[in-house]
């Protein structure tokens, strides 16, 4: 029975334990570039041994971007900066990686530690946000305009070149974000999606943006490499996207190459409630990697490295993704692996802290 500490071989990429850096938005960019900030966020968490190491959600167009702040991949000036980032977390035994993501009506805003509201153009935000639908998020957001199909299909093309640009960056896995109430989260549920063509309507219609972008990506993403994607595992209300729509769309996305599932919720419905508290989330990787038949990962206020083990000990998930909890502590890996009796090497700049 696999552990918290035990390798994990997927595609030809083998991750060395089961502690994977949650993609954690840091809202620290210009013009999408990474930075020193970047560097220093997510190299600390290599030292610190974990396993994979994702960046914050990287928006394939300008306009896609969560905020004016957020990092990007739309274009081939983005590819340097990352390089120095990802080798050096290559260098450190972990495995670099990158969240793709578009965010739909859920763009143009101001960071969270800066007020977190919308923002008009004359704010420094844009117009228009895209979505499925012309339904704005909440109050006081933006309507955003419906995606016609020559639109649909230019985004599903971004998605494509922007893996083939993480890539080039030295990313050896990528993650696509279909979560928390964004682009592709927004065609998937019935709260967000009123389309009345093949992109709307029946789960089989909502999934097709979705099961398309799949496809473009895997056609140009590395065959040895692994594709991961976040998804909100239910919307947290009635008339939402639901846990088994979430075991149905794994079944069909397995089959089209995605070799794991972090399984993430809400984020679609602002006025959703949430009992959020320790591991709140693991039933839904647990029920979609029973029932689906697929890697899953789980996320969400997991902070003691035994409730961490335990989660892989009992397969309810086959990695546990932190977030909160590598900010609060960058070498959580090396603690955890000392909590739980387990040899792993410290690097030998900081072996005598051991």
């Amino acid at each position: 029975m696999a552990n918290l500490f035990e390798p994990l071989r997927v595609r030809d990429v083998e991750f060395p334990n089961r502690i994977f850096v949650s993609p954690m938005c840091q809202y620290s960019c210009v013009d999408g570039m990474a930075n020193d900030w970047h560097f220093v966020h997510l190299a600390s968490r290599a030292v610190g041994r974990a396993a994979a190491v994702l960046t914050e959600a990287a928006a394939v167009t300008a306009e896609g971007r969560i905020s004016p702040d957020d990092l990007g991949i739309w274009s081939d000036a983005h590819i340097e900066p990352l390089q120095r980032i990802f080798s050096f977390i290559s260098r450190q035994g972990s495995v670099p990686g990158m969240q793709l993501a578009h965010a739909g009506r859920k763009s143009s805003t101001s960071a969270p530690f800066k007020g977190g509201r919308p923002l008009a153009p004359e704010q420094g935000g844009w117009t228009p946000i895209l979505a499925p639908s012309p339904i704005p998020f909440a109050d006081g957001y933006q309507t955003p305009k419906e995606l016609t199909k020559p639109e649909i299909k230019r985004i599903i093309a971004a998605f494509a070149e922007s893996a083939k640009r993480a890539e080039a960056a030295g990313a050896r896995v990528i993650e696509l974000h279909g979560a928390h109430g964004y682009l592709l989260h927004e065609f998937l549920s019935p709260a967000s999606n009123h389309r009345k063509d093949e992109y709307g309507g029946p789960f089989e219609n909502r999934i097709r943006f979705v099961c398309e972008l799949v496809d473009a990506v895997r056609n140009v993403w590395p065959e040895k490499y692994p594709l991961f994607m976040r998804i909100s595992s239910t919307d947290w209300t009635e008339g939402g996207w639901t846990p088994d729509d979430s075991v149905a769309l794994a079944r069909i996305l397995k089959g089209q190459g995605v070799d794991l599932f972090d399984c993430s919720s809400g984020g679609n419905v602002s006025r959703a409630r949430i009992p959020v508290g320790p591991g709140y989330q693991v039933e839904f990787a647990e029920k979609i990697r029973r029932e689906a038949g697929v890697l899953t990962g789980a996320v969400g206020m997991i902070v003691d490295p035994a409730q961490a083990d335990q989660i892989i000990r009992s397969s309810q998930a086959d990695v546990v993704f932190l977030a909160r909890q590598f900010l609060r502590d960058p070498y959580w890996p090396l603690k955890a692996a000392k909590a739980l009796g387990h040899d792993m090497a410290w690097p030998p700049q900081y072996d005598r802290a051991k």
